[in-house]
């Protein structure tokens, strides 16, 4: 294989991949709208059966349907290649700002996340094909809608789509400074309920119980939870109680989240906290604590660390260098690790500053990260 052939014919279908990238962050596809995120969605599968690969509609009554992918290769290995479909922008955004080019940036709304990404893992897998690169046994490529609220209800087929393949793909945008992701924190959140006992409190406050300041005396313990334990961090990032200033107030509420990149730091900080919380400071009150996993770690495995340095090595031998970094943001490459499948994340073109007006990918990316895509699949398809 090589990958100067690649290149040159992705480079060749260059002009097409910014005009369907125009034409697809010029669509309103927040995670709320299913009507528009269902218009992506059948640009999806157009273009998957006009390429002949096996198509599967998985219909969700809330949220945009997921498309599934699958490209019959003549190998064993299994891939999955995984790209979301939604945005985080309201309606009228894409009207508004629609996709322009300012020096070697094509700035518009889910530019880079992710809808560059989606496109390169569709070119990348043409490319393979119109190459006779089929080295794999089948490339699966998920379209999920809801990765920008969690993926609550693509998570299941995400994990159970992963557990049938050899290593994960995930193509949202190479880092600004063109870096690759090969761990990502696990985040756990936490609902807390403060209940204390209202009273007049100008009359008779004394009667009270402040759920209000004991919440206060427990965002401060909380809070400092931060550097106790390795790479962990703590988050309270909405707090409310109170009904009138003359009122003391008997309920108030909190919504945190903590990160780690290993489990047994989510466990040990979640042990931590619920021995926090069970001690009231403000006497004759208490706490009920709600606590969901959400995203998995995403750690450093040996198997990832492979595919890493795999990486590295391509994009050596197609002229440039690939650094792969850790994050502390969660992503659905997340689920695929979660399930013990080896992933990569960042593998679409550069981009940066996402949910912003400014919201951009690098034109000059868009070739050679998409090579080095392609490229990436074929070597593990052929054992790399």
């Amino acid at each position: 294989m090589r990958l100067t052939n690649i290149q040159e014919q992705i480079a060749g279908r260059l002009p097409s991949f910014i005009e369907d990238l125009r034409l697809l962050s010029g669509i309103d596809c927040g995670t709320a709208n299913k009507t528009g995120v269902d218009r992506v969605g059948a640009w999806v599968q157009a273009r998957c059966r006009q390429n002949s690969w096996a198509v599967q509609i998985h219909p969700r009554p809330i949220g945009g349907d997921i498309i599934e992918a699958t490209v019959i290769g003549s190998g064993q290995r299994r891939l999955l290649l995984l790209a979301h479909m939604d945005t985080v922008y309201p309606d009228g955004i894409a009207v508004e700002r629609p996709m322009r080019t300012e020096g070697d940036r094509l700035i518009g709304p889910g530019t880079a996340d992710m809808k560059a990404g989606l496109l390169a893992g569709i070119y990348a897998v043409e490319a393979l094909e119109a190459l006779d690169l089929r080295s794999y046994g089948e490339i699966v490529l998920l379209f999920t809608a809801d990765e920008e609220t969690g993926s609550a209800e693509s998570r299941s087929l995400i994990e159970e789509t992963a557990r049938r393949c050899e290593a994960g793909l995930v193509l949202e945008a190479a880092r600004a400074s063109g870096a690759i992701v090969a761990a990502r924190k696990g985040v756990w959140d936490y609902t807390l309920q403060v209940h204390g006992r209202s009273a007049h409190a100008g009359v008779e406050p004394e009667k009270g119980r402040n759920a209000l300041l004991e919440l206060s005396h427990k965002i401060v313990a909380l809070q400092a939870l931060n550097g106790q334990f390795p790479g962990v961090t703590v988050n309270v990032g909405v707090a409310q109680g109170g009904t009138a200033t003359n009122v003391v107030p008997e309920l108030a509420t909190a919504h945190l989240e903590t990160r780690a990149f290993e489990p047994a730091g989510l466990e040990a900080i979640d042990a931590r906290i619920r021995e926090l919380l069970a001690t009231p400071n403000v006497p004759d009150t208490s706490i009920d604590v709600v606590g969901r996993k959400g995203f998995p770690p995403m750690p450093r495995t040996p198997a990832t660390e492979r595919l890493a340095l795999l990486t590295q090595a391509l994009a050596q031998e197609l002229g440039f260098s690939v650094e792969a970094v850790s994050t502390g943001g969660a992503s659905d490459a997340s689920l695929v690790a979660g399930v013990g499948v080896p992933v990569l994340d960042g593998l679409g073109p550069i981009g940066g500053d996402d949910h912003s007006p400014r919201e951009w990918v690098d034109l000059r990316s868009i070739v050679p990260r998409t090579a080095l895509l392609a490229g990436l699949m074929a070597r593990i398809a052929e054992g790399g």
